[in-house]
């Protein structure tokens, strides 16, 4: 495996590109010369220059879980929110929910996620190309809501490039450890002027196996299994897309939707229905006269809902609707700078009704204007970039529930964000990189007008309007080595926060619920990355070691006292093995024991995940058939997620999977 860092002002602080390739990254490779990577870098360069990483198809099979958050857990200083095996937001360097910046080909993908840990997000990776994962504040790009990292999840639904003939590919999964049926397909047909894409996939699991048994009182269910109660689900989706190519651009369309049914495993009776369907049009014009080389525009609609259910009866409905709109224009090079500026506006419109809503109906509406430089020099390269937003965000109280009426009303906010950055060349071998940002966040609508209970935290939310913007700053240094197949990283990073809004423990009682109030203090995380790879032997095979590291810790300076649902330390090392069209691995994972943890939650001990794989590539014609096998938790360890809030507030209910075994096989045409 690969780690790249190159500094970037356009990652606001963040670390540089890598590519995966271990326990937590299986295999992920670099892409390929001329790729285009979205996230990274709106200059379009390939990974060799940009910030990002990468894990495409293969890797995606062979690693992919049903939940975006626990298909990247594990990659440095990734973690996920975990709310059992149907709900996991990722957790990037300590900080989760509205800080980490869910994308759908660098679109906003609008949804309620962030709202509470029990709500998934509606992307599945089966429907995926390849996901990018930045790491540290992204805010000139992306905003304030990727202050701990961007997550971009890439498809090919609008065609981006001329298709000649006919493509596809058909995707089947077993696995034993949930009961998971999975398949998948899709197909790409055009000429140099026009081309079509159409896919779809269903995903179905069982309660998940656990090394313990579990109480559960849900009917038709074992009352005491080894098995995650109330953690079977479905999900079904598909998409349809169109582009029209000239010599200078393309314009396109799709149309997607994603469905969902899933029990959310804190209450054995509890499911949630889901569906959102997405609208989105995309363009590129290149080579034009003046000042402008290229510009690149994005809208979409979205359209989400969920039901949460009560048995059979429909409980609570919360509903997001809203557009987004990203232009982004490539100036030629001034002084030797080459760069882009973009602007981007968001509106949604969010609603809960049910007894148990605890915010209130919504609009939040916000308009950007950003720029990224880059100024390559005989040394390295520089990098500088600036966003400036303005961020409105109104209660329209609940018709149902006068709770809210006191809180009715429109609060403005203004966020700005700087960022500098550059690399040094050192050697061939070796160059360090160091980042510098200042980034601002708007709150949210809940963390100013939720009031209301709140079983997935079991507490009574209550938000403060009177909240201003989160403000941060942040800096890293990073030192890499590389030398043929072998390279190893290091990154040191702190970011220190002003204003940071977390929702905080008080004395107080509310409908037999603990009250938590959302308040800004003072904090502070810092923390350390490593990583790298080692060939070990080469012949007519190779045996290479890739080995990693991580460890964040984050404090409320204010009292001294630890922040909540942080990953302990984590130590790492896989073997991977590779003769011709096999490769197999085995590797080891040890998570400390979490004891730094506020009053109130609950400490982990350490423990030792084993994961094993074998894949192997046939090619018959124009087939190439992908086979793999996947074993998890080898030892069947009994373990908790630090990172998760069912740890303190269910503990016992939702242990990490035990031992489980997939099989597939994925075939390109």
């Amino acid at each position: 495996m690969t780690y790249s860092f190159r500094l970037s002002a356009l990652a606001c602080a963040s670390l540089a590109s890598l590519s995966f390739s271990n326990a937590w990254a299986q295999n992920a490779a670099p892409s390929a010369p001329g790729e285009i990577v979205i996230t990274g870098n709106p200059l379009g360069r390939d990974s060799t220059t940009v910030p990002v990483s990468t894990m495409g198809r293969a890797e995606l099979l062979e690693r992919g879980q049903s939940t975006l958050g626990e298909t990247l857990n594990g990659l440095p200083a990734v973690s996920s929110t975990y709310f059992g095996p149907n709900a996991s937001r990722p957790t990037i360097r300590g900080l989760d929910g509205d800080r980490i910046r869910v994308l759908n080909n660098s679109a906003s993908s609008l949804d309620a996620s962030a709202l509470s840990y029990d709500h998934a997000v509606p992307l599945d990776v089966l429907s995926t190309d390849r996901v990018e994962v930045l790491r540290g504040p992204a805010a000139l790009l992306y905003g304030g809501s990727a202050v701990g990292g961007v997550v971009n999840v890439i498809d090919n639904r609008i065609p981006r490039e001329a298709v000649s003939g006919v493509l596809g590919k058909a995707q089947l999964q077993a696995g034993k450890g949930n009961d998971e049926r999975s398949v998948a397909g899709l197909v790409e047909a055009g000429n140099e002027r026009y081309a079509l894409h159409l896919d779809g996939f269903d995903r179905r699991t069982g309660d998940v196996r656990v090394p313990v048994a579990l109480d559960c009182t849900k009917p038709g269910a074992p009352a005491n299994a080894r098995r995650i109660c109330n953690s079977a689900s479905t999900a079904r989706g598909g998409a349809i897309g169109a582009s029209t190519f000239w010599d200078h651009g393309y314009l396109g369309a799709s149309v997607n939707t994603y469905q969902s049914d899933y029990g959310t495993v804190a209450e054995d009776e509890v499911t949630i229905g889901m569906k959102t369907t997405r609208y989105a049009l995309e363009g590129q014009v290149r080579q034009l006269p003046g000042w402008f080389d290229s510009v690149k525009a994005r809208l979409s609609h979205t359209d989400y809902q969920h039901t949460e259910f009560e048995g059979a009866e429909a409980g609570t409905v919360f509903a997001n609707k809203g557009q987004d709109l990203r232009i982004e224009a490539r100036h030629r090079p001034l002084a030797g700078w080459q760069g882009v500026v973009g602007l981007q506006t968001e509106s949604s419109r969010f609603s809960a009704v049910g007894d148990e809503a605890f915010a209130p109906f919504s609009r939040t509406r916000s308009q950007a204007l950003f720029v990224h430089e880059e100024l390559p020099t005989a040394w390295g390269q520089l990098t500088a970039g600036a966003r400036w937003e303005s961020v409105r965000v109104e209660s329209l109280g609940n018709p149902e529930l006068d709770r809210f009426d006191e809180g009715i009303g429109t609060h403005k906010f203004t966020p700005f964000s700087l960022a500098t950055g550059a690399v040094f060349k050192l050697s061939p071998a070796w160059s360090v990189t160091g980042n510098a940002a200042l980034t601002q966040r708007a709150p949210k609508d809940y963390e100013l007008f939720a009031n209301g209970p709140h079983l997935a935290t079991h507490a009574w939310e209550i938000g403060n309007k009177d909240l201003g913007l989160e403000k941060s700053k942040s800096l890293d240094a990073g030192v890499q080595w590389k030398s043929g197949p072998n390279n190893a990283n290091l990154t040191a990073f702190a970011s220190q926060f002003d204003n940071y809004i977390g929702l905080m423990n008080s004395q107080d009682v509310e409908d037999d619920l603990p009250v938590q109030r959302y308040q800004g203090v003072k904090a502070q995380f810092k923390g350390l990355e490593a990583n790298g790879r080692q060939r070990l032997w080469q012949s007519t095979s190779t045996l290479d070691l890739d080995w990693r590291a991580d460890t964040v810790r984050a404090t409320n300076t204010r009292t001294g006292e630890a922040l909540p649902r942080i990953a302990p330390m984590r130590v790492g090392a896989t073997l991977v093995y590779g003769q011709g069209p096999w490769n197999a691995k085995l590797g080891a994972d040890w998570h400390a024991a979490q004891k730094r943890v506020p009053e109130g939650s609950v400490a982990t001990y350490d423990y030792t995940l084993v994961n094993a794989s074998v894949s192997y590539r046939q090619k018959h014609d124009a087939t190439v058939l992908h086979w793999f096998v996947r074993l998890n938790n080898l030892t069947d360890q009994l373990a908790y997620s630090a990172s998760s809030i069912l740890t303190s507030t269910a503990f016992g209910k939702s242990p990490l999977p035990g031992r489980s075994v997939k099989l597939g096989v994925q075939a390109t045409f």
